[in-house]
């Protein structure tokens, strides 16, 4: 939101989902949270350092530590590729999620 943190990805997303977690509900305020998966190796921060919170035994939230706006959620045990939000893309129209996740928790 800021524009203090920054990243590149240099590869296309492997896939693009909405979440409905309760945790992703919870972190971001909102109902759904659309996410791209992305090999680790192709994702780079190019400005200023996110913060790291751990929201679960198995995972972090990576997020700017000037505005709050949530970037990347990292599994633990799958360091070989990352989950970015869409919305904090510079094109977030440029990537369309194909289907819904963790629905269970899906708000009516």
């Amino acid at each position: 939101m800021c524009g203090a943190v920054r990243y590149r990805i240099s590869a296309a997303p492997s896939h693009a989902d909405y979440c409905h977690c309760r945790m992703c509900q919870r972190s971001t305020g909102a109902p759904v949270v659309p996410w791209l998966t992305v090999a680790s190796e192709a994702f780079a921060w190019t400005t200023g350092d996110p913060a790291v919170y751990r929201s679960s035994p198995k995972a972090e939230r990576l997020f700017c530590p000037a505005c709050g706006t949530q970037l990347v959620f990292r599994e633990l045990a799958e360091p070989d590729h990352l989950d970015v939000t869409v919305a904090s893309l510079d094109d977030p129209a440029a990537i369309r999620p194909s289907h819904h996740i963790w629905t269970a928790s899906r708000i009516s």
